[in-house]
């Protein structure tokens, strides 16, 4: 239940954010400061790994609404979806403990949109997360990116994604919904 209020406030704060300093760049970082709660606690004693991606969606929310895209969103009744993700775990996050969730766009292919979410203290990366996500209608259906792009009215000047990032995409993908996706262990 936690998550829930510190994404209430999240929102709010970026609302108030966007109304009082207006949209910021597509290509900017959004920082949004977190604290480590006993509900983010394993039984190790540190963030449970399960936690990040929960804390990384507040930065997330963050960027969509700073951007000016979540209004976009709303307006055209469009949503964003997490297509797939991969974390890297650097130094432990303990009770208590303050850090900053950093986020970015980090460019796009021809159907999908990069984030990078990270995890900092003191100006140190204590772990990174790379999401994949989609544009999806509410009636059905994806939202092309030119749609998307030419929505925003602003060009699409995300840098090129590097190889690896496209290679992790590809590699990391499970077949269509329309096509069979069977339990299968050899």
């Amino acid at each position: 239940m936690n998550v829930i209020w510190r994404t209430l406030m999240t929102i709010l704060r970026a609302k108030a954010m966007l109304r009082r300093n207006g949209p910021i760049a597509p290509t900017a970082v959004g920082r949004v400061r977190v604290r480590t709660l006993p509900t983010d606690i394993d039984l190790l004693g540190h963030m449970n790994n399960g936690r990040y991606g929960s804390l990384f969606d507040l930065g997330r929310f963050d960027l969509l609404i700073r951007t000016g895209l979540w209004d976009l969103l709303n307006r055209n009744r469009w949503y964003a979806v997490v297509a797939s993700e991969t974390i890297t775990f650097r130094k432990s996050l303990e009770l208590w403990q303050s850090f900053t969730v950093e986020s970015r766009l980090l460019g796009h292919d021809d159907k999908s949109s990069y984030l990078v979410h990270r995890a900092v203290v003191d100006g140190e990366v204590y772990a990174e997360m790379i999401v994949r996500a989609r544009f999806l209608r509410r009636s059905g259906g994806i939202v092309p990116l030119e749609e998307l792009f030419e929505a925003l009215h602003r060009p699409d000047n995300l840098p090129e994604l590097e190889p690896w990032v496209s290679e992790w995409a590809a590699a990391s993908a499970l077949p269509s919904t329309k096509k069979p996706a069977p339990s299968v262990w050899s």
